[in-house]
């Protein structure tokens, strides 16, 4: 199996890309194929004793800054990027799975346009598993459609039902609709509509989901708009990252305090690991009809040794394959949301 990473994607490249590429290599024994300039590569690795044997490279020398607009990836100015290089590999079958903590936007363009769309599938969606109280859940879409129809919202239901029982191993996952009230009547046009085709739907649909329910277990796939999505993980995120700050501020504040920290110091270690992102790796872009993934922008090289697990965990149990076996079993009745 040989998993393609953008080594100039993300706030740490090349070196934390780099670093986390060859520990996967050394750690999983999956091939890797790095794309970006193959002098820098090089020189990073030697000036901090990484070992490329057997890591192949794809010389790219160009970089898709987040600046540039995410169209972009499709026109001839940007083709030598590592990014849209990584992306040109992946469909012509030099691997089986494409790995970037690159440009958000244009890793959805990228997938939609370049690798292309699971045949019928009319949206790509971005789709992380974050923890929860009891273990973890799949949030789709969280940013790439903000503005989508109820069909739209049906097939990330089937798409992330079936993500979440072959990757991350739940059985019959149960799929909530993220709204502002668990009653069927709640929400606007969109919400309402898509509960009605839920209900219709092969999922273990459960209803609606509310804001305060979904980090306690509330559901192991929530199902939303972009928009909505981005609003809850960053939010999610803002929570998490006060909560420890207070916790610690608590453990450091006395003698007594520091003394109490030391006895659940192993407690609290393993509270980080569980509420931790990087143990994921990576986000899903669920649609594309290749694997690609979308780690945030500042991975580090555990986060992109994780992700790098997730794609061979994805590719291995042929996601893709029962995405489209199960969305072929719904009938296509909106017209217009290509």
């Amino acid at each position: 199996m040989k998993i393609i990473v953008d080594a100039f994607g993300g706030d740490n490249a090349p070196l934390e890309i780099i670093k986390g590429a060859v520990d996967a290599k050394n750690e999983y024994g999956v091939d890797i194929l790095l794309t970006g300039d193959e002098t820098t590569i090089r020189k990073v690795a030697a000036d901090n004793v990484i070992s490329l044997d057997g890591v192949e490279i794809v010389h790219a020398p160009g970089i898709f800054t987040n600046n540039d607009q995410p169209s972009a990836i499709r026109t001839k100015a940007k083709a030598d990027t590592s990014l849209a290089t990584g992306f040109r590999l992946l469909k012509e079958g030099q691997g089986d799975a494409f790995l970037s903590a690159g440009n958000s936007g244009a890793i959805g363009a990228g997938s939609m346009f370049i690798v292309k769309r699971i045949k019928g599938v009319k949206r790509v969606a971005f789709a992380p598993v974050i923890p929860n109280m009891t273990g973890k859940f799949m949030l789709i879409d969280s940013g790439i459609n903000t503005d989508v129809r109820p069909k739209v919202l049906q097939q990330f239901a089937i798409m992330g039902s079936v993500y979440m029982n072959k990757v991350m191993g739940i059985e019959n996952p149960r799929v909530g609709l993220a709204n502002v009230g668990t009653e069927e009547h709640k929400g606007d046009e969109l919400r309402q509509e898509t509960y009605k085709l839920l209900q219709k739907t092969p999922v273990n649909f459960i209803g609606n989901v509310e804001g305060r329910d979904i980090p306690l277990d509330g559901a192991d796939v929530v199902v939303c708009d972009g928009f909505t999505g981005n609003m809850i993980v960053k939010t999610y995120e803002g929570v998490a990252l006060a909560l420890m700050k207070k916790i610690k501020g608590i453990f450091t504040k006395s003698v007594k305090n520091k003394l109490a920290a030391a006895m659940v110091l192993g407690d609290m270690k393993q509270f980080k690991k569980d509420m931790d992102l990087d143990e994921f790796g990576g986000t899903a872009v669920l649609g594309c009809s290749k694997p690609v993934f979308k780690a945030h922008g500042n991975a580090n090289a555990k986060t992109i040794k994780n992700a790098v697990r997730v794609c061979m965990d994805y590719v291995g149990n042929d996601i893709i394959s029962t995405m489209t076996e199960t969305l072929s079993t719904i009938a296509d009745t909106e017209d217009g949301d290509e």
